[in-house]
C-alpha cells in the first residue's frame, strides 16, 4: 500500500520518516518543501500539492496544526478529496476536534473515501524513535487494514472505538499534560525557594507518588533552561479550547482544566504563541526573580 503523508513539522516529518523506513512507499508534500528534504533524502518522492499526493496513493495521512488547516487540505479547490480515488482512506493524525474529523469524514464518505482518526501522544521524541503512543478511531476494519503502517510509526496502539473517540481522549491527555506542567513547576519553585537541591529533589519526586510522565520528561527540560519539547503555545491553547468546549458539551465542570486555560493563556500573551510551551514554567520564574535551573540535566529528551 502506497502511503501520502501531508504536514511535516515537529510530528509529522518523524512520523513519515517511521513509515519509510518500515519499507512503506511515501509520497510527501508541506507548505515549504525544505521540511522534506531529509524524507527525499531517505527515498520519499514530493507532490506539489494535497490533490497532487492524493492522485497518487492509496491513503492520505494528515499531520497539521489546526482544524482550519485540515480542512483546507482536505476541501479545497486543490485538496485530498479532489484526488484520492474511490477506495482509498484519508488518516487524520492531527490533534483536532471530534465534530469537525465526523464532519469531513461525512465529505469524504460521499467520494467513497473512508476516514480513520489517529492522533499520537508521548512527545516529538517518542515520534522520532517510534515509539509514541497512537489512539484510533473509525471502523475496525480500516484500522485493520492500516494497523501495519501504524505500527511503523508508533509503539502503543490503542483503539477507542467509532470515529470521534479517539479526537476526545486526546484531547484529555492533552489536557492533563498540560495540567501536571504547571503543577511541576509549581513544586520545582517550592523546591527551589525551600532550599532544597533541585536535581535531588527532581529525582525524589520521580521516585514518589507525586510523579507523572510531565514531570519525568518536560521537568528535565525546565531545569536545563532550554524549554525545547517543540510544542507551541498557540497549540496548548488550542487543545486546553477543546477541552473546555467538552466539559461544557458532556456537562463536566473543569475547574482545574479552566484554570490552566486561563494559566495558557497568559503565557501566550507574556512570551507568544510560538513560545515552547513548557516556558508556561517561566511564568513562575519570572514573577519571583527565581530560575529552576540544576546541572547535570540533556539538553534535548532521548
Amino acid at each position: 500500500m502506497k502511503y501520502g503523508y501531508i504536514g511535516l513539522g515537529n510530528l509529522g516529518k518523524h512520523l513519515a520518516a517511521s513509515l519509510r523506513r518500515a519499507g512503506f512507499e511515501v509520497v510527501v508534500n508541506d507548505l515549504h518543501r525544505d521540511a522534506a528534504k531529509s524524507l527525499l533524502d531517505a527515498g520519499c518522492t514530493w507532490a506539489d500539492s494535497p490533490r497532487a499526493l492524493a492522485e497518487q496513493v492509496d491513503c492520505v495521512i494528515t499531520c497539521l496544526p489546526s482544524p482550519a488547516a485540515s480542512d483546507t487540505v482536505l476541501t479545497g479547490p486543490d485538496g485530498v478529496l479532489q484526488g484520492l480515488r474511490r477506495g482509498g482512506t484519508w488518516i487524520e493524525m492531527s490533534t483536532t476536534d471530534e465534530s469537525e474529523i465526523k464532519r469531513i469524514a461525512a465529505l469524504a464518505a460521499e467520494k467513497g473515501i473512508s476516514t480513520l482518526e489517529c492522533p499520537v501522544t508521548g512527545g516529538v521524541h517518542l515520534a522520532a524513535q517510534g515509539r509514541i503512543t497512537v489512539l484510533v478511531g473509525g471502523e475496525q476494519a480500516v484500522f485493520e487494514s492500516h494497523k501495519s503502517a501504524l505500527e511503523a510509526m508508533g509503539g502503543q496502539i490503542f483503539y477507542m472505538g467509532e470515529l470521534g473517540k479517539a479526537s476526545v481522549i486526546k484531547v484529555i491527555t492533552n489536557m492533563l499534560a498540560f495540567i501536571h506542567l504547571v503543577a511541576c513547576g509549581e513544586a520545582l519553585m517550592l523546591a527551589k525557594r525551600g532550599g532544597l537541591d533541585l536535581a535531588q529533589a527532581f529525582y525524589a519526586i520521580k521516585a514518589s507518588s507525586g510523579t507523572s510522565f510531565v514531570h519525568e520528561t518536560e521537568g528535565q527540560l525546565v531545569l536545563n533552561g532550554s524549554y525545547d519539547i517543540n510544542f507551541t503555545m498557540d497549540l496548548a491553547c488550542k487543545d486546553l479550547g477543546f477541552a473546555y468546549e467538552y466539559g461544557r458539551k458532556f456537562g463536566v465542570p473543569l475547574e482545574i482544566a479552566g484554570l490552566t486555560e486561563q494559566i495558557f493563556r497568559r503565557g501566550r500573551s507574556q512570551y507568544g504563541g510560538e513560545a515552547q510551551s513548557t516556558q508556561i514554567v517561566k511564568l513562575l520564574e519570572d514573577a519571583l526573580g527565581t530560575d529552576l535551573r540544576a546541572p547535570g540535566f540533556p539538553k534535548v529528551l532521548t
